[in-house]
């Protein structure tokens, strides 16, 4: 007997509908094959169901069981199968008799009890259904998830027994109701108010939270470069209704996804060690798993001492900084990933990190050892950075221990920061939409929408001349110029740039 159940495959965060088949015959010696590029992880679920048949008192057919997860040239991966398979069996062996199966995408690992656990990827698995117009049976402790994706028929069983009395017409499971995804917002655990001094720097900051700028430090040690990069989530704006939903299904899939919370509603913060190799970096590995630049999406990749990273790491990066997705090719198959993340970088000056400051603390290799240090960073990837500050020592009068009330600059908290960040935001949104593009951030504004954007007055446009000739700039350079300065007028609530804010625009371009 043949029978039927509709599941899934992920090819990166897409999702791929796959039908069980299930061949149960008499004749030949007793077997149980899974065929259909299954991987062990799905080749281990013929134990699984053995095992739970027999908790559940339902005796294991000594007949030939062939399973094909069709299309068969598709890789599968994951232990959800199971339960699709589970079902299709019963089925087959003539248990379930109805067709209510067929209305349903079936996700789910079986214990050896005949239980139901979690898997990963359930919420676009269940937005997936939605749009096929089919139902979900999914595990008890994924029931929250499923509902999140507004899919008015989940069930949500807790073992293999409830579904088969489901099926029968006893005791019914009852359908997932769809709850709400909205919910508070974390307020940030730190605030720049906690910086001293630094205002350049803090400026800066602002600036790139407001048109989503790749921004680098450098500075010595001390200076506070870490502390201003991990308050920059304070003075983001939260995410959109698409963007929660896309964070989350990467969240869902790789196993990060809070089940007891809804939707994911603050941007990522990653951090990565130095010592990271590049597949945990970009994605790769036996599975082609994401890397942090997708656990990053729509948020913040922080790399602390920018080149310490190896060389082959930072020169990876280069490509989806620019395509905003990440391709990991592999024999059987090339998975893409988003990785529309804003980068914030920091180093040192030298590897001592007194270069330029600090005559005392100085290495005697200097300036040779400045030049080899900083030289870890190759020119392409330096030029992707939007803005480059130099973030100096501060003197004691800022931190405190010397007052002088005269010349102390008042202190922002990140909320004021932020209500003018939200306010550029807002700006830039209104100017993408006359324009009829789908781009929302100055950061990625380029061609001639850069051009019609900018506005340069006429001083602007001969200062701008002048800095491509004496600083030769790249026409990447140049670009990044205009869309700092484009932030730089939304911020003033200005129409276009004028020179002074292109000077700004400029002074952030380079180091000292």
């Amino acid at each position: 007997m043949l029978a039927k159940v509709y599941t899934v495959a992920f090819s990166g965060i897409d999702v791929q509908k796959v039908e069980i088949q299930v061949h149960v015959a008499s004749g030949g010696l007793p077997a149980f094959n899974i065929v259909g590029m299954a991987n062990k992880s799905v080749s281990e679920s013929k134990e699984r169901i053995r095992a739970a048949f027999a908790s559940i008192g339902i005796g294991f057919p000594a007949k030939r069981i062939t399973v094909n997860l069709a299309p068969a040239d598709l890789m599968k991966n994951g232990s959800h199968f199971d339960l699709g398979i589970a079902i299709a069996l019963l089925v087959a062996m003539d248990i379930i008799k109805t067709d209510q199966h067929k209305q349903y995408i079936v996700i789910g690992e079986l214990s050896l009890n005949g239980s139901i656990t979690r898997v990963n990827g359930v919420l676009p698995v269940a937005i997936k259904a939605k749009e096929m117009n089919l139902g979900l049976i999914c595990p008890y402790d994924n029931a929250y998830e499923a509902s999140l994706a507004d899919n008015d028929n989940v069930l949500a069983p807790t073992n293999l027994l409830d579904i088969i009395n489901h099926f029968h017409g006893k005791n019914n499971i009852q359908k997932v109701g769809i709850i709400s995804a909205e919910s508070n917002i974390e307020s940030a655990s730190h605030d720049l108010s906690d910086v001293k001094g630094q205002h350049f720097a803090k400026k800066a900051l602002e600036i790139a939270a407001a048109g989503g700028h790749n921004l680098l430090m450098m500075g010595p040690p001390g200076t506070g470069k870490s502390m201003l990069a991990k308050r920059l989530s304070g003075i983001l704006p939260p995410l959109t209704r698409d963007e929660q939903l896309q964070v989350s299904i990467i969240a869902s899939i790789v196993g990060m996804f809070d089940v007891n919370k809804g939707l994911i509603q603050k941007r990522a913060f990653r951090e990565p060690h130095s010592s990271s190799s590049m597949p945990a970096i970009v994605g790769g590995g036996k599975d082609a798993r994401p890397g942090e630049v997708t656990l990053a999406h729509n948020g913040v990749l922080f790399l602390d001492e920018l080149p310490e990273f190896s060389k082959q790491v930072l020169e990876s990066l280069r490509q989806p900084l620019e395509s905003k997705n990440i391709t990991i090719a592999r024999v059987n198959a090339h998975v893409t990933y988003p990785a529309n993340f804003q980068l914030i970088a920091a180093m040192n000056p030298c590897k001592c990190g007194y270069f330029n400051d600090n005559p005392i603390l100085r290495c005697r290799k200097a300036p040779l050892c400045a030049e080899d240090y900083q030289k870890r960073i190759s020119g392409p990837l330096l030029d992707r950075f939007d803005m480059h500050v130099h973030v100096s020592p501060i003197n004691l009068s800022e931190i405190g221990i010397i007052s002088n009330e005269t010349d102390r600059i008042p202190v922002e908290k990140s909320a004021d920061i932020l209500k003018r960040v939200i306010k550029a935001r807002e700006v830039q949104n209104m100017r993408c939409e006359k324009l009829g593009i789908k781009t929302t951030i100055n950061a990625q504004l380029d061609g001639d929408l850069l051009k019609e954007s900018a506005k340069l007055d006429t001083s602007a446009q001969k200062l701008i001349y002048a800095a491509i000739d004496k600083f030769n700039l790249s026409m990447r350079g140049v670009n990044r110029v205009l869309r700092v300065a484009r932030t730089i007028a939304d911020l003033q609530e200005s129409e276009g740039c004028t020179s002074t804010i292109l000077a700004e625009a400029l002074s952030y371009r380079w180091m000292n």
